[in-house]
């Protein structure tokens, strides 16, 4: 697999996501995706939470944060096991993701099934910058931003 760091990406949002964020010194977690989700909470400052079907990351983030809103109508971060872009799509029309919304979807990779998901969600006009991270992906909704995909050593 072809993969980056930080000296391989031009958009100054994902130069500034990867180097303030994701290479971002310490490890909150063992797990590598659950790790990101608690960067991500860190960087983006956010206040809306949304953990779909991940009983593990739903535990560690409720007891780091228990000030964070879960689940509420929109959310900020949405961090997921099982996500397609039928999940994409029914959580843009309850308008639950927003602008500057960011899923994380943990195993990408995991098996083939996986594997397709990935690819039929990134190839969504919608998503205009996703990012593969090998042991989980992440899509952004940013309308300022060209269509661009990458994928990084974390």
């Amino acid at each position: 697999m072809k993969s980056t760091n930080e000296h391989g990406v031009h958009s100054p949002f994902v130069f500034r996501f990867v180097t303030q964020c994701l290479y971002s010194k310490g490890k909150a977690h063992k797990s590598k995706s659950i790790d990101v989700l608690l960067k991500c909470i860190f960087y983006f400052d956010v206040s809306k939470v949304a953990i779909l079907d991940h009983l593990q990351a739903a535990q560690t983030i409720m007891n780091s944060f228990p000030h964070l809103e879960y689940d509420k109508q929109s959310s900020d971060v949405v961090f997921a096991n099982q996500f397609d872009l039928f999940h994409f799509n029914q959580l843009l029309t309850e308008g639950k993701l927003h602008n500057d919304s960011v899923v994380l979807i943990d195993g990408i990779h995991q098996n083939p099934q996986k594997q397709e998901q990935w690819q039929s969600l990134i190839t969504s006009p919608k998503i205009t910058v996703s990012i593969d991270m090998y042991h989980l992906g992440a899509i952004f909704i940013r309308s300022e931003q060209e269509k661009e995909h990458f994928t990084i050593r974390i």
